[in-house]
């Protein structure tokens, strides 16, 4: 007899559940339904003085987008132009420290000087990883200029990933020459 109850009991618990998990489903799907009805036609915009549509020009007046010129004369001749990073890493090195330090006094003592810290990676590892690896090895070396006191508005973090590599070739030779980031005046 007590056997019997307990299974009673079971089944009434499971039955039980199963109607919480399905109120609950149905609950859910409630919460996901739309409105918007899909074959309703949109209404015509409203057309003002302020939006209505220009007669489009014969010739294009977008003018051409020149890109920023790289002016080495921008930067010490003195201080090394690279930075190296170990592998999959993007913290700034020991030996990268008397370069970024050069680097944040002469920013600081001539702040009309700008420079863009480029990021690049070894070939190893996916395109859209090596993009934010080389990323954060830019922002982290403009970081460390502006814990000395480099303006934010000196220095622009780029990223080139893999796709512009100082050395041809693999093996760790090559590859430790790749994994830098390169400071260039602008």
């Amino acid at each position: 007899m007590t056997e019997q109850r307990i299974d009673s009991s079971l089944m009434t618990l499971a039955r039980r559940a199963s109607a919480v998990a399905l109120a609950s489903s149905a609950l859910w799907l409630a919460g996901c339904g739309s409105t918007v009805k899909l074959d309703d036609p949109k209404p015509a915009p409203i057309t003002t003085s302020a939006n209505a549509p220009t007669p489009t020009p014969a010739a294009s007046t977008v003018a051409p987008v020149e890109a920023t010129q790289v002016d080495p004369s921008a930067l010490p001749a003195d201080l090394a132009r690279v930075i190296y990073f170990d592998f999959d890493s993007y913290v700034v090195r020991e030996d990268a420290r008397g370069t970024v330090e050069g680097y944040a006094k002469y920013l600081n003592a001539n702040k009309s000087k700008h420079i863009t810290i480029e990021g690049h990676t070894d070939a190893r590892g996916g395109s859209e990883y090596n993009l934010a690896l080389g990323q954060k090895r830019a922002e982290a070396t403009a970081k460390a200029l502006g814990l000395l006191g480099v303006s934010a508005n000196q220095l622009e973090a780029v990223s080139f990933g893999k796709e512009r590599p100082a050395v041809e070739g693999s093996g760790e030779e090559a590859w430790a020459k790749n994994r830098r980031a390169e400071f260039k005046g602008r």
